[in-house]
C-alpha cells in the first residue's frame, strides 16, 4: 500500500470515529446547512460547493452593509467631537479671559469670607459672653416680686454670685487690661442680688409666720434661703427672730393642749402629783430637743457664719413662752402635803432642770429663771414640810415613853420618814450628796438634840447613858446603809464613844464598890499598908466575881440594844478590875512586903484568861 492511500485511509478511519452527536460547532454547522441546502440530491451535492460560496459571499455583503451604517455613524460621532472640541477649546479661552478678570473678585470674596467667618465667630464669643455673665429675661422675670420660689430661683441667684466672682477674678488678673466692662457687670450683679435677697427674705419672714402645728419640718427650700442670707447677718437675724417668735406661740398651744386635750390629758394626772409634774417636763424637754434640732437643721447649710449663739438665742426665746402656764400649775401641786412627794417633786424639778439648762443653755432666759425658782420653792416647800412633821413627832418624844431605856416609837417614826426621802434621793444622779446631807441634817441634827433634852430629865447618868447609846445606835442602823453618811457616822461614833466611856467608868465604880476594892483602892495609891482582914474579904468576893461575872453587871448595861455595846462596858470595866488586882498583887508578891504569898491564888495573867480578855 502506497504512503497516499494510507493517508487517505487514516482521514476515513478519522472521520469515521468521529461523533458528530456530541461535537457542538460541527452540529451548529450542520444546522445551519440545512437551512440552505435543501434535498441530498446528486445535483444538490455537485453544486455543494458553489452554494456554500454564494452563502459565504451573500454573509459578506450582508456584514459589509452593515459595516457601512457603523462607518457612517462613527463618521458622524468623530465630526460631533470635533464640534465638541472646538467648543471646549472656545469656553476654554473665556474661562481663562474670565478668570483673569475675576481674579480681583475672587481676591475681595475670600477677604470677605474670612471677615465673615472672624465676625461669626466673635458673635459666637459675644453670645456666649452675654450668657455666661448675663441673665437672660426669663432669669429676671424670676427675680420679680410676684414669681414663685423655687429651686430654679436659688439657681439664679447662684450664678449672680458666680458671675460675681468671675468678673472679681477678672479684674485682679495681670493679662486683663480691659476692667470697665467687669466692674459694670459686678455693679449690675450686686444690684441683681440685693433684689433676690430682699425677695428671699420676705418669702422667708412669710413662711416662718405661716408655720403651725401640724407642720413642723423644715421645708428644704428654707435651708437654701437661709444659706443665702447668711451673707447678710442684719437679715438672717431678723429671719431667726421671726422664725423663733412664731415657734415660741406654737410651743405654748401645744403645751396648753397637751395639759387639756387629747385621750390623755396631762390635767387628768393632777391627783398624781409626781406624774403630773413628769409628764409636764417631759414634754417640754421633748419638745425643746424638737425645737433645737429644727433649728439646727434650719441653718444647716450656714457654713459661713457662726451659727452657735444665734441658736441659743432662739431657743432661749421659744421657751420663754412657757414659765407662766408651768410655774402656776406647780405652785399649786406645792401645796400638798406629803413630804415624799414633796421631795420627788423638787427632785424631779431639779433633774429636768438640769437637763433643760444643759439643752438651752441661754443664762438669762425665762424658762431657766422660773425652772430655779420652782426648784427653791420645792425645795423649801419639802424642807418645811420634813420640820414640821419633825416637830410633831418630836413633841410627843418625852421620858414618859421611855419603856426600859428603849428608843421611843416616834424614834422609829422619824427614821422610817428619813429612810423613804433618801430612797427617792438614791434614785436621783445628780446632787445626791448634797440633797442626803441636807436631809439628814433636818431630820437628825433636831433628833439627837432632842435625844439629848430628854436624856437630861433621866434619874442617874447610867440611865442617860444607855438611853442615848441606844437611840445613836437605831440611828446609825438607818444611815448605815445610805453613801455619803461617814462624816456623820462619825460624828455618831464619836458620841457613843463618849457614852461609852460614862458608862464603863459607872460600871467600873460599881465593881469597885461591891468588891470591897474602895478603900484598898484608897490604900494603894497612898503606899501605906494594907489591912489584912480587907483584902482577904476582897479575895473572897473576887473569887465569886470570877466565877459569876455577869452578876455584877449594872441592871442598865443589859438594857443595851448593841451587843458591842455591852461587851465594849464589860471588857472596859473588867480591864479596871484586873488592873487594880494586878497592883494588888504586885504590892503583895513584894519580897519586901511581909504578906503571906499564898494570899493570892491566882496570878494576874489566870485572872485575864478567866474574864475572858
Amino acid at each position: 500500500m502506497s504512503e497516499s492511500d494510507d493517508i487517505i485511509q487514516r482521514r476515513v478511519q478519522k472521520v469515521l470515529e468521529t461523533r458528530y452527536d456530541t461535537n457542538k460547532e460541527t452540529l451548529e454547522v450542520l444546522q445551519d446547512l440545512s437551512t440552505y441546502f435543501g434535498e441530498n440530491t446528486l445535483k444538490n451535492r455537485r453544486n455543494f460547493r458553489n452554494c456554500v460560496e454564494k452563502r459565504s459571499l451573500a454573509i459578506n455583503d450582508e456584514f459589509l452593509g452593515a459595516f457601512t451604517e457603523i462607518k457612517d455613524v462613527v463618521e458622524e460621532v468623530c465630526d460631533n467631537i470635533a464640534q465638541m472640541s472646538a467648543s471646549v477649546k472656545d469656553m476654554k479661552n473665556r474661562l481663562k479671559n474670565t478668570e483673569e478678570q475675576t481674579q480681583e473678585l475672587i481676591s475681595k470674596t475670600y477677604e470677605l469670607q474670612g471677615k465673615n467667618e472672624i465676625l461669626q465667630r466673635q458673635h459666637k464669643i459675644a453670645n456666649a459672653f452675654i450668657r455666661h455673665f448675663q441673665l437672660s429675661p426669663d432669669e429676671l422675670k424670676k427675680l420679680d416680686k410676684n414669681s414663685s420660689i423655687d429651686d430654679e430661683f436659688f439657681s439664679i441667684i447662684q450664678k449672680i454670685q458666680d458671675i460675681h466672682k468671675e468678673c472679681n477674678t477678672l479684674i485682679k488678673s495681670e493679662y486683663q487690661t480691659e476692667t470697665t466692662a467687669f466692674l459694670d457687670i459686678m455693679e449690675e450683679m450686686n444690684g441683681y442680688q440685693e433684689l433676690a435677697l430682699e425677695k428671699l427674705y420676705r418669702w422667708t419672714q412669710n413662711h416662718c409666720r405661716n408655720l403651725d402645728s401640724s407642720n413642723e419640718t423644715i421645708d428644704p427650700l428654707i435651708m437654701k434661703a437661709m444659706q443665702q442670707l447668711q451673707d447678710r447677718p442684719g437679715l438672717f437675724k431678723c429671719t431667726i427672730d421671726e422664725y423663733a417668735t412664731n415657734r415660741r406661740a406654737i410651743l405654748v398651744r401645744n403645751f396648753i393642749d397637751v395639759l387639756n386635750k387629747g385621750p390623755k390629758p396631762i390635767e387628768m394626772q393632777a391627783n398624781d402629783p409626781k406624774k403630773y409634774i413628769n409628764d409636764m417636763m417631759a414634754f417640754l424637754h421633748s419638745s425643746l430637743l424638737v425645737e433645737k434640732e429644727n433649728l439646727l437643721l434650719l441653718v444647716k447649710e450656714c457654713n459661713r457664719l457662726d451659727t452657735s449663739n444665734l441658736i441659743q438665742s432662739a431657743l432661749v426665746s421659744i421657751s420663754d413662752g412657757i414659765p407662766h402656764p408651768l410655774k402656776m400649775r406647780v405652785q399649786n401641786i406645792l401645796n400638798c402635803k406629803d413630804t415624799i412627794v414633796l421631795y420627788s417633786i423638787a427632785n424631779l424639778i431639779k433633774f429636768y432642770q438640769n437637763i433643760i439648762n444643759g439643752l438651752i443653755k441661754g443664762g438669762n432666759g425665762k424658762l431657766e429663771l422660773c425652772l430655779e425658782e420652782l426648784r427653791q420653792l420645792s425645795e423649801a416647800a419639802y424642807i418645811t414640810s420634813i420640820t414640821h412633821r419633825v416637830k410633831a413627832h418630836l413633841q410627843q418624844f418625852n421620858e414618859n415613853q421611855i419603856n426600859d431605856l428603849n428608843p421611843p416609837q416616834s424614834l422609829y417614826t422619824l427614821l422610817s420618814l428619813l429612810k423613804d426621802i433618801l430612797s427617792v434621793v438614791a434614785n436621783m444622779v445628780d446632787e445626791r450628796q448634797s440633797d442626803i446631807t441636807k436631809v439628814v441634817q433636818c431630820i437628825i441634827d433636831p433628833l439627837l438634840m432632842h435625844i439629848n433634852e430628854t436624856a437630861t430629865h433621866l434619874s442617874t447618868t447610867t440611865d442617860m447613858a444607855v438611853f442615848i447609846l441606844n437611840c445613836v445606835y437605831e440611828i446609825q442602823n438607818s444611815l448605815a446603809i445610805f453613801e455619803y453618811m461617814d462624816q456623820r457616822m462619825e460624828r455618831l461614833q464619836a458620841q457613843c464613844d463618849a457614852q461609852l466611856d460614862t458608862l464603863t467608868s459607872e460600871q467600873a465604880n460599881s465593881l469597885v464598890a461591891n468588891l470591897n476594892l474602895t478603900q484598898l483602892y484608897t490604900v494603894l495609891k497612898s503606899g501605906s499598908k494594907f489591912d489584912v482582914h480587907l483584902l482577904k474579904l476582897f479575895l473572897k468576893k473576887f473569887d465569886e466575881f470570877l466565877e459569876m461575872p455577869d452578876i455584877l453587871m449594872l441592871p442598865q448595861v443589859n438594857l443595851l440594844l448593841a451587843s458591842s455595846h455591852r461587851e465594849a462596858v464589860q471588857k472596859r470595866s473588867f480591864n479596871v478590875i484586873h488592873a487594880i488586882y494586878k497592883q494588888l498583887y504586885d504590892r503583895v508578891m513584894d519580897p519586901e512586903s511581909d504578906f503571906d504569898d499564898k494570899l493570892f491564888q491566882k496570878t494576874p495573867d489566870k485572872v485575864l484568861e478567866m474574864l475572858g480578855l
